[in-house]
């Protein structure tokens, strides 16, 4: 098959990230796009060094497998269909499922490091960078992780102010310039995905990619 139309999206946390990503994925047919996640490749937390807190630090791009990432991400360039296992970020109460993603016309690569990742950085043709006001972020990770994944407030707010914050300063925050589309999303509103379905619709025709968004 051709080479896909590769758009990569990431945003720091908190940034209304899946939010996004569900209704972005709406705006086109489920045969025009696939989507790939770092998030399911991250290395089990029982195989990474402890901090002597017993905090794991997983905002750090060594604790996801880069290269079998980048490997899955070149199958879907020749047209191969991945299988991976859901991460469920160590939530025991969840029975991961196993992913099928098929190659499609549109891939998008979604997560924290793909920037900062040049194998991956490399192969995007257009770039989103997802942000959103630090209050807005926190109060949607505290309720993220205290409600559905069941965290310690005091877990998530050392990660927060350990972890988090500065991994998005040193891997995701320098890449800001150089995206196509920047999207301050604090209010998770509609018409800011509209708007950015739009604007990769217009790019793919200018292209002569014959998809259009619906």
């Amino acid at each position: 098959m051709n080479k896909p139309y590769v758009i990569g999206i990431a945003g720091s946390s908190g940034s209304g990230k899946t939010f996004f990503l569900k209704s972005f994925l709406n705006h086109f047919l489920p045969e025009q796009v696939t989507l790939i996640s770092q998030d399911d490749y991250y290395i089990p937390a029982n195989t990474k060094t402890r901090e002597e807190n017993r905090l794991y630090n997983f905002d750090l791009p060594t604790a996801i497998n880069r290269k079998a990432f980048f490997h899955d991400i070149k199958q879907l360039f020749e047209g191969n269909t991945i299988y991976r296992e859901e991460y469920t970020f160590n939530n025991p109460d969840i029975k991961p499922k196993m992913l099928e993603i098929k190659p499609a016309p549109i891939l998008i690569i979604e997560g924290l490091f793909i920037f900062h990742y040049e194998e991956v950085n490399n192969l995007l043709d257009f770039r989103i960078f997802l942000d959103a006001d630090e209050p807005v972020a926190l109060e949607r990770r505290l309720r993220r992780d205290l409600i559905e994944r069941g965290y310690d407030h005091d877990d998530v707010m050392y990660k927060w102010i350990n972890h988090v914050v500065p991994s998005y300063n040193a891997y995701l925050l320098p890449y800001k310039p150089i995206c196509d589309l920047v999207i301050l999303n604090n209010a998770d509103d509609p018409k800011i995905i509209d708007d950015a379905a739009n604007k990769i619709s217009v790019d793919l025709k200018e292209k002569k990619l014959d998809i259009s968004i619906i």
